[in-house]
């Protein structure tokens, strides 16, 4: 890294409070807040305590900037981007939106983020479909496995984009291309890939894209975007729908005109106004990530993570759990050993937060991370070692 980038990214660490006290290691559960963020949603309580202007249309200009932040960030374009309120809006707009035929089947790992079971398990009992669960192979999703649980009927793979308890970052340029040779639509949970690691939804052919943008990206809770592929848009029938979902042209002092048409872009599944707050500390938020870009968050938090994984190898007391491989690693890097519970107990005791996860101690590291927070965890882990 050179040295203008890596003092973006001390610049960038300065705008977080906590770091000056706590080593924070669990954006994969939710995202600490900048003073950045902080001041956005206050200047918008301000706002609204004075309540001396009509500020009606700022929720609509931010909406429709943000559609582009989104757009730019992972490849798309504006119009195929809509706000919701997390991972799961999304997801229900594509299970409960898209006419399947009755008897379709849905492929999902056995390993799964329950959003995504639940969402189509809910969709299987009102149409009629098939939810199919694909064994995992080592922890983690199997291609040749999905490959051979394809039939006739199956029309949806829905699948995260990095597996929220070990960090496996499933290939997606593979299942596109499966999924297209078998008329297979691709249904994408990003959230735990979403600011870390590198995404194009257009040029990797994927039919939905949704994720939260409480984690990772920094905002608050509360607060997603989702891509409809244009095509698969168009098929789709708004499962819910909204006076904002129709052109109004801006114009609200003719609210009786009853026949304005729906929008042609993914704005037209959002649903009614604006969580104002939340608009404004998504604004806030995504400036990191336009200002610092996804590659080079990619390449720090692995870097750092680098770091961590060789201390774990030289230990026989640890084992990583986690991928390490360049196609399925990202910025969740898992470990384990025997009395991981106890370790994790003395770990929060020095101020270092991270989560437990299905037998593993995960580590979430983000461009706020750097190696004096790897240093501080290097040495709880040799003092817990050494007992």
């Amino acid at each position: 890294m050179n040295e203008k980038l890596e003092k973006k990214f001390a610049d960038c660490r300065r705008e977080f409070p906590h770091t000056e006290n706590t080593v924070y290691f669990n954006s994969a559960s939710y995202g600490p807040f900048s003073i950045t963020v902080k001041k956005a949603i206050e200047d918008n309580i301000n706002l609204r305590l004075a309540a001396d202007i009509d500020d009606t249309l700022y929720a609509f200009t931010v909406a429709e900037e943000l559609r582009s932040d989104y757009a730019a960030l992972v490849g798309a374009d504006k119009q195929d981007i809509g706000l919701g309120l997390n991972t799961s809006f999304g997801l229900n707009v594509m299970a409960f939106g898209l006419p399947l035929p009755r008897g379709s089947e849905i492929l999902v790992s056995d390993i799964e983020f329950p959003a995504i079971i639940y969402t189509w398990r809910a969709a299987a009992e009102r149409f009629g479909y098939e939810l199919k669960f694909v064994p995992a192979k080592d922890m983690s999703f199997d291609i040749e496995t999905f490959k051979k649980a394809i039939t006739g009927k199956t029309k949806v793979l829905a699948v995260s984009y990095v597996q929220f308890f070990n960090g496996y970052k499933n290939d997606l340029a593979t299942l596109s291309q499966i999924c297209r040779e078998n008329d297979i639509l691709l249904v994408v949970d990003g959230i735990q890939g979403m600011g870390t690691e590198p995404v194009d939804v257009r040029q990797l052919g994927l039919d939905v894209f949704t994720s939260g943008c409480q984690k990772w990206m920094l905002a608050p809770q509360g607060c997603g975007f989702f891509y409809l592929d244009p095509e698969l848009r168009r098929k789709i029938q708004p499962p819910f729908m909204s006076w904002l979902g129709v052109d109004w042209q801006m114009n609200f002092t003719s609210l009786f005109k009853f026949d304005n048409p729906c929008f042609d872009s993914t704005r037209k599944f959002e649903l009614g106004y604006y969580v104002v707050l939340n608009l404004a500390g998504m604004k806030a938020a995504v400036r990191y990530f336009q200002h610092l870009g996804i590659e080079n968050i990619q390449r720090h938090n692995h870097r750092l993570i680098d770091r961590l994984a060789e201390y774990i190898k030289s230990n026989r007391r640890y084992k990583i759990t986690s991928s390490m491989t360049p196609l399925h690693r990202s910025s969740i890097f898992t470990f384990t050993c025997d009395n991981y519970k106890e370790l994790h107990q003395e770990i929060v005791k020095r101020k270092i937060i991270l989560a437990l996860r299905e037998g593993s101690l995960r580590v979430s590291v983000h461009f706020f991370n750097n190696d004096d927070d790897i240093d501080k965890l290097l040495e709880v882990l040799d003092d817990f070692s050494k007992r």
